[in-house]
């Protein structure tokens, strides 16, 4: 019989948020699907249209990350799917296992609506980054990439980190055209931790 479609806890804002998150990638382990969330038993800014990604690590290595990047469902649902959808569905890596949970770490990423740049170039994009603070999109005809604000700690210089979006879309690092669309956001970030976390454990109890 599957879980109750809201999880129980009490909790509220960020920490809802994380509970729907391990809620929905247990419910995936125990019955193969996300969790089913009713965005009203929710308070209102969960309830409101976001964009989001999760991200997995177990360690200092990635085991999973999806997300949206256009605000097309309540924030506590597009949390609950992408909860599931990186534990599950990233093309990268197996699906999880059940002896990996209690290694895991996760991370949620609420998307600001994306700026779209003005640039003509790949030098004036460069200058109008902020390293650090910028997710960046690319768009270029069917193919798409984006990275999120945390990969500036993986790589940190301007050029490297557009240089390798364009890999990550397909193209080549010099790559550029007048036809080429490029759009910036914020996150802001919620910690996850793990299971092994205190205030985690008790909102999954």
């Amino acid at each position: 019989m599957p879980l109750p479609e809201t999880p129980v806890g009490g909790c509220e804002g960020d920490a809802a948020l994380v509970e729907v998150a391990w809620s929905s990638i247990r419910h995936g382990l125990r019955y193969g699907v996300p969790l089913e969330v009713r965005p009203f038993h929710f308070e209102s800014p969960l309830q409101e249209l976001r964009a989001s990604f999760v991200t997995l690590r177990i360690g200092d290595k990635l085991r999973g990350c999806t997300g949206t990047l256009e605000a097309v469902r309540p924030l506590v649902v597009d949390v609950a799917e992408n909860a599931f959808a990186s534990a599950f569905r990233d093309p990268r890596f197996a699906p999880l296992a059940h002896d990996e949970l209690a290694t895991l770490d996760l991370h949620i990423s609420i998307l600001d609506s994306p700026e779209r740049l003005a640039v003509d170039s790949e030098e004036e994009l460069l200058r109008a980054l902020r390293p650090g603070r910028d997710g960046l999109i690319l768009e270029e005809g069917v193919r798409r990439a984006t990275f999120l604000p945390a990969v500036w700690d993986q790589l940190p210089a301007p050029r490297d980190f557009v240089w390798h979006l364009k890999q990550k879309a397909g193209l080549t690092p010099d790559y550029w055209s007048p036809s080429l669309r490029l759009f910036r956001y914020a996150v802001r970030e919620i910690e996850g931790g793990g299971l092994g976390d205190t205030q985690t454990a008790r909102a999954l109890s």
